[in-house]
């Protein structure tokens, strides 16, 4: 296990060379509002918040993957979103100061950092660009909601494909033959995509004989993003 001062300087010095909300803030400002930054390693499965907790802080995912879920009225859990590296969760309650509205729990072992929500606002009021890098991620996760709200009645592949689009706007990573991002349990991209865990794998099967995805144990490969979304209807 890392040392605790050993993972906590990597931290500062990753939020401020690599965290994309912090990208172009100048350093003196960022440097100001780590200070109080704690970063721990969890490991797989671990629930970090539950829903209505008054947690007071704000999170960055240094490295893992998390979940955000929450549960229908029928008592189904519903995956609302996959984050992984680089991103942040927890920034609703610290703005508006009430309980947290989902669960939040980690796909493998995963470094977080915590900021307190005080750090996180004076942040706000002191830095606009940080104000606009916050109303850019609340954007980008609306327009990405609506877009799977309007998907629900479509035919199953076309929901499939647009969870693995979903999935590659947000953690997509470049590689040699395609765009690659991580190979979640099939109950995730269930979750996700409002289907049965059957119905998932016969389209992701589907999918890979036409050539539009390529799996192996830990990623999944899109080499043509343009032609995956052709297939949504």
């Amino acid at each position: 296990m890392e040392d605790r001062s050993s993972l906590q300087a990597q931290a500062n010095s990753w939020m401020i060379t690599s965290a994309p909300f912090f990208q172009g803030l100048p350093e003196v400002v960022v440097k100001s509002v780590l200070i109080h930054l704690v970063a721990r390693t969890h490991p797989a499965n671990q629930v970090i918040l539950l829903e209505n907790d008054w947690s007071g802080s704000v999170y960055f995912i240094m490295d893992g993957w998390v979940k955000i879920r929450t549960y229908n009225l029928e008592g189904k859990e519903v995956t609302l979103n996959i984050l992984g590296k680089g991103e942040l969760f927890g920034e609703m309650a610290a703005l508006d100061e009430v309980p947290r509205s989902t669960d939040v729990i980690t796909l493998a072992p995963t470094v977080i950092g915590s900021m307190p929500a005080q750090d996180f606002v004076k942040l706000l009021h002191i830095e606009p660009l940080a104000g606009i890098r916050l109303a850019q991620l609340m954007a980008r996760r609306l327009r990405q909601v609506n877009r799977r709200l309007r998907l629900r009645e479509s035919d199953s592949q076309s929901r499939v494909a647009d969870t693995l689009l979903f999935l590659a706007e947000g953690q997509g990573k470049k590689g040699q033959t395609g765009t690659e991002i991580p190979n979640l349990p099939h109950r995730e991209l269930s979750s996700l995509s409002g289907l049965a865990r059957e119905t998932v794998t016969r389209v992701l099967t589907r999918l890979e004989k036409k050539g539009l995805i390529k799996r192996d144990q830990d990623t999944i490969c899109i080499p043509d993003l343009s032609a995956l979304e052709k297939m949504i209807v």
